[in-house]
């Protein structure tokens, strides 16, 4: 080695020994790193992982001049950091005379009369202990070869012991042995100098190591199978393609086989449904018989017992709006706003003038809509853990974090049963206002608090604030969980997360890299536009030093000797500020959004998660109302004049001719301004019915619509009783 001159190649205590033949040049990682007289100048894949050839050359004829204290030997590139100590010395020198090299900041180096000790109380009982990782003993002695861990009482260490796990675990995973704590047991570990290396855990990297895990289940096992081709065949996007079951993943189907016409209608098994059904999950069915259960060609369904949750479109058809309509059901004697589900022969499609069918979305906005469309089966997914028992939160709108917060935080409150919201300032609400239209009002006004409180900083792209007391009090923690729970339990999804968030949240803090329009406060922003756009080294350096006490508080002070240096210095301010700053907020939110589930599946499917998270929901359009509701209509009702009078009406609406809004519609019938992520439950649908005026039913999300003669009068009778009765429930 260039800076020791030893040829000890052992990576545990010297760092990776390398050679570069091109520039006759071996050298100890950490004889580079620690070296007092070097800085990485340069990007990671330039020179030594940033240390520049030139100033590696430097470094040398300047340590060649320093005599080490301990070997008297010359070529003692470390010195103590303590002032007035001039101590120099090798790295294995300081090594041997257990010296502390501090793997962080600046990589401070401390001899062996300053080097920091861990402190312990005199009344603390000594004796000997069993090391946690090797299991061994080890004396409770203040010395440089053991070391006490710093959340745990009774948790001692070999410092060789604890080494060897932080090269093996990597910054990601080394934490106590004992209680699992990261942080702070991480900051005390490299103030007395254990390395803890930027990279996976070596299990991670290991090759293949989790093989077996990314095999799929790729065989049918309904009774029959319908495949030629025998029960292992699997041909994709075709109606041999196997799906699993959605609860277990250990049983499949081919579609063709369960009579289903797409990937994206749920199956289970009949393992998992008999399950269901002893645990009171589904409600009771009647089971089509063999006999009566026919596929669309006219052949029999060979699938013993249909699934219970019976799609009421197939998801595979392509409808555009007014083409076709939407969808219309048709049985008799049906009794009003009923919500079972209708077989699928007495469904009627009918053909409508296409009036609007010429329009192109753009392919953002399609592909916008495709991702909802998966976070919606994702989160109707996470829903099945809601149970029938039901916590009832008391919630006064005008203080609604502070009752939110206390109704979450009691005892009796789990993520898995089923919320009812009462409105504890609103004595007459009218008896319309259902438990759901409560529900969605109460997450939506949750929602807009948190938008707006001060755990978030930014104009509309949020990240997280700084927050001492929310911190002290763990209201990150409560933030992340009630966006969960509004999530799975039907409510709105924020809409305000910057990008900038949302992958820290995903791929971690240290995968991300912020840019200068995540820094919320003005004066930060300002001082690195100013080091961003110095033009010369002179102004750069004066920025630097008006700016030396927030440059030191931060962190970021590092040598300029050129204009380029400016890159990096604001990568770390950037970096510092966005990130570094809030990542106990950030932890914590994280934790809180785990809650059900959520944070994992959005680390699994992170692009349809951004569209809801990222983007506020679209417009409501005549066409997305449409599609949102199935139209039942008895014999005695003329199917088509109803449907064009409604579709009509949501033209008009669209077009700015009505009073009224599609939110107001919307509204009227749900109880909620906009559609939430996860779907309405039950799935709204309209009835047209010999009544006088429309009614809308917000317990099953039904509205139920006059049959009229003509179209004005359909859109009279519509227009008045909506605007009227949300103009009663505002005042």
């Amino acid at each position: 080695c260039v800076l020791c001159g030893r040829t000890d190649d052992c990576p545990e205590k010297y760092g990776e020994k390398r050679t570069y033949v091109e520039y006759n040049l071996t050298v100890h990682y950490y004889c580079l790193l620690m070296s007092s007289g070097i800085w990485q100048r340069g990007e990671e894949d330039e020179g030594v992982d940033g240390f520049l050839i030139t100033d590696i050359r430097k470094e040398v004829n300047r340590a060649a001049k320093l005599t080490c204290n301990i070997c008297k030997k010359k070529g003692a590139s470390i010195g103590c950091v303590a002032p007035k100590c001039k101590r120099s010395y090798h790295f294995p020198c300081g090594i041997q005379k257990e010296c502390i090299f501090q793997f962080m900041e600046d990589f401070r180096s401390y001899c062996w009369e300053h080097k920091p000790v861990q402190k312990f109380p005199d009344r603390e009982s000594r004796g000997t202990s069993e090391c946690t990782i090797c299991l061994d003993l080890v004396e409770q002695l203040p010395v440089y070869t053991v070391l006490k861990s710093p959340c745990c009482k009774n948790a001692w260490f070999h410092r060789e012991c604890l080494q060897y796990q932080a090269l093996s675990a990597g910054i990601f995973f080394f934490r106590c042995t004992v209680c699992n704590n990261k942080d702070k047991f991480q900051k005390e570990m490299l103030r007395m100098g254990i390395h803890i290396p930027e990279k996976d855990a070596s299990w991670e990297l290991e090759e293949n190591a989790y093989q077996d895990l990314l095999q799929c289940y790729q065989h049918c096992d309904i009774k029959r199978c319908l495949c030629k081709k025998g029960r292992d065949y699997n041909e994709p996007d075709s109606k041999w393609e196997i799906k699993r079951c959605q609860c277990c993943g250990s049983r499949g189907t081919h579609l063709a086989c369960s009579s289903m016409k797409s990937w994206e209608q749920n199956w289970e098994c009949m393992e998992c449904r008999s399950i269901f059904a002893k645990s009171g999950s589904y409600s009771k069915q009647k089971k089509r018989s063999l006999a009566t259960s026919e596929k669309t060609d006219g052949t029999t369904c060979l699938l013993e017992e249909p699934s219970p949750k019976c799609p009421r479109q197939s998801p595979g058809s392509q409808r555009n709006f007014l083409l076709q309509s939407p969808k219309i059901m048709c049985q008799n004697n049906l009794p009003p706003c009923s919500h079972l589900e209708l077989p699928a022969s007495n469904r009627v499609t009918m053909s409508l003038s296409p009036l609007t069918s010429n329009r192109n979305w753009s392919l953002r906005k399609k592909h916008l809509r495709q991702q909802r469309r998966e976070v919606s089966n994702i989160l109707k997914e996470l829903k099945l853990q809601v149970n029938t028992k039901t916590t009832r939160l008391n919630i006064n709108a005008e203080n609604i974090w502070n009752s939110a917060l206390k109704g979450f935080r009691q005892r009796n409150f789990s993520p898995t049963n089923t919320i009812e919201i009462k409105f504890t300032n609103c004595k007459d609400r009218s008896k319309a206002d259902t438990s759901a239209a409560s529900k969605h009002r109460f997450f939506q006004l949750l929602m807009l608090h948190l938008q707006n409180s001060s755990l978030f900083e930014g104009p509309s792209a949020k990240n997280l604030s700084l927050d001492f007391q929310a911190v002290k009090e763990n209201l990150y923690f409560e933030a992340g969980k009630m966006i969960a729970v509004s999530l799975v339990h039907g409510g709105p999804s924020p809409g305000f997360f910057s990008k900038t968030l949302f992958n820290c949240l995903v791929y971690g803090p240290e995968n991300v890299k912020p840019a200068l329009e995540d820094v919320a406060d003005v004066d930060v922003a300002q001082t690195i536009k100013m080091i961003k756009y110095a033009n010369s080294l002179s102004s750069l350096q004066s920025t630097i030093h008006n700016c030396y006490e927030f440059l030191a508080a931060a962190g970021c002070l590092r040598p300029v000797t050129a204009l380029c240096d400016k890159n990096m210095l604001v990568n770390d301010i950037l970096i510092h500020h966005v990130i570094k700053r809030i990542i106990s907020p950030l932890e914590s939110f994280r934790q809180g959004l785990k809650t059900l589930g959520v944070l994992e599946k959005m680390q699994m499917h992170p692009d349809a998660f951004s569209s809801i998270l990222c983007h506020k929901p679209e417009r409501l359009s005549a066409e997305t109302v449409c599609d949102l509701f199935t139209i039942h209509s008895s014999s005695d009702v003329n199917k088509v004049e109803g449907a064009e009078f409604w579709m009509g009406y949501l033209q008009d609406v669209e077009s700015g001719e009505s009073v009224v809004t599609l939110e107001d519609i919307l509204l009227f019938v749900t109880g909620s301004f906009s559609i939430p992520p996860i779907g309405f439950v039950p799935e709204p649908t309209i009835k047209f019915l010999h009544i006088r005026y429309p009614t809308g039913n917000r317990l099953l999300n039904c509205l139920e619509l006059p049959i009229t003669k003509t179209y004005e009068q359909f859109k009279n009778k519509m227009e008045f009783t909506i605007r009227n009765t949300l103009r009663a429930e505002r005042q």
